[in-house]
């Protein structure tokens, strides 16, 4: 299934290529950068029916932009980016179904059992979705922190996923190598997510057709969503068009429901 998305920088809709993406902007590629505000986004997505998408705050400075996304659609979106124990609460009030989290839960490279479990408690389970956004080093995939600059030492693979499918509702995955170049999608991380994922992924990073979104349907045996972002024409690009996503989705409905 096709999840949409509204990336956010300096309080705007953008898309960037993922992993040059710094603390400082300088050196970040921008693909595409909307003229329209947030809230248009996630009005289009309501009225299309596509809940579950997310709302990414790429640094500081976007915490309006958020907000006024989710309340053009109350409940059909997640959020993430500086999401902490001390703000999920007040995200959660502000709209989103879910709030995503992933450099809070980890402390010098290592994943914080007690700080996870302390999240769980605060929120719920069924309100936490894990971002475990990698890249690549010595062969295998790590979860990478902190605007994607910081790699952990916690690896993306069956234990990782079956262990940590018992703190959350959903994972989201951005293969950064890839994300925002438009060149493919990672299909070997693809492959690892289906084999391992007991609970919904969705996978972001180098989707550029309309053949992608089918191909990680098949591959992701129909455990592992797709975002496309910088190939979309909602967001300038010439790969794929929103509206054959949204009838992908229908028909897949069509096809699970029967």
């Amino acid at each position: 299934m096709f999840r949409p998305c509204i990336d956010l920088r300096g309080g705007r809709v953008v898309q960037i290529v993922g992993g040059s993406l710094t603390d400082s902007g300088a050196g970040t590629v921008t693909r595409f950068e909307s003229d329209h505000p947030p809230r248009f986004f996630a009005d289009r997505y309501r009225r299309d029916g596509l809940a579950g998408g997310h709302v990414i705050m790429l640094g500081p400075g976007n915490e309006a932009a958020a907000r006024d996304a989710l309340a053009a659609f109350p409940g059909g979106l997640h959020v993430g980016g500086g999401v902490t124990l001390d703000n999920a609460v007040s995200w959660l009030e502000a709209g989103a179904s879910h709030v995503i989290v992933t450099s809070w839960v980890f402390r010098e490279g290592t994943l914080d059992q007690p700080r996870l479990r302390e999240l769980v408690n605060r929120i719920g389970r069924s309100r936490l979705v894990l971002d475990l956004s990698c890249r690549q080093r010595d062969g295998d995939y790590f979860v990478v922190t902190d605007r994607w600059q910081k790699f952990t030492d916690l690896r993306v693979n069956a234990s990782t996923l079956q262990s940590l499918a018992a703190h959350c509702a959903e994972f989201l995955v951005h293969a950064v190598d890839v994300e925002g170049l438009c060149r493919g999608v990672d299909l070997a991380l693809v492959k690892r997510l289906a084999q391992a994922a007991t609970i919904p992924v969705t996978y972001a990073g180098g989707a550029s057709s309309l053949a992608d979104l089918e191909t990680v349907t098949r591959v992701g045996q129909n455990r592992v969503d797709l975002t496309i972002g910088s190939a979309l024409d909602l967001f300038g690009g010439q790969g794929v068009r929103y509206a054959d996503c949204v009838a992908f989705n229908r028909r897949q409905s069509g096809t699970r429901a029967a």
